[in-house]
C-alpha cells in the first residue's frame, strides 16, 4: 500500500495537460473545457488553481474566455494556426528549452571543473 499522499498538480502542470489535449485533439477549436470548479474538485486544487492553469492557455492564445459561459479552445481566424497546432509547437519549445537549459547545466559544472583545475582566467601567476 502507498504511504505517500499523491500530490497535487499546480497551474503550470494543469496548463500542460490541458495543452496536451488540445495538441492530441482532445479538445479542438470551440471545444469548452471542463468547468474551473468541476475541475478543480476532480483534481484535488483549489479553483484558483485552475484559474491560473486557465489564463496560462489564455496568455498563450490557445483558449478564450466568454463570460457567464466558460473556457473554450479558440478558433483561429484563416491566418492563424489551428490550436492543436499551437499546443503542439508550445509542446515542442519546452521540450527544447529543457534541453537546452540542461546542457547549459552541464557547460557550466564544467566551466567550474576547469577554473578549479587551472584557476579562475584573468589573474596572473603571483598576483
Amino acid at each position: 500500500m502507498d504511504s505517500q499522499p499523491k500530490r497535487k498538480p499546480n497551474a503550470r502542470e494543469i496548463a500542460a495537460r490541458l495543452r496536451d489535449e488540445i495538441a492530441a485533439g482532445t479538445f479542438g477549436p470551440g471545444d469548452r473545457l471542463p468547468g474551473g470548479r468541476t475541475y478543480a474538485k476532480k483534481l484535488g486544487v483549489s479553483l484558483m488553481t485552475v484559474q491560473n492553469a486557465y489564463t496560462q492557455l489564455r496568455e498563450e492564445g490557445l483558449v478564450e474566455g466568454v463570460a457567464g459561459s466558460g473556457t473554450y479552445v479558440r478558433d483561429p481566424s484563416p491566418d492563424e494556426p489551428a490550436p492543436r497546432e499551437s499546443a503542439q509547437r508550445l509542446n515542442d519549445l519546452q521540450t527544447e528549452l529543457t534541453r537546452v537549459s540542461t546542457e547549459l547545466a552541464g557547460l557550466t559544472k564544467r566551466v567550474m571543473q576547469l577554473e578549479d583545475a587551472v584557476g579562475p582566467l584573468g589573474k596572473e601567476p603571483g598576483a
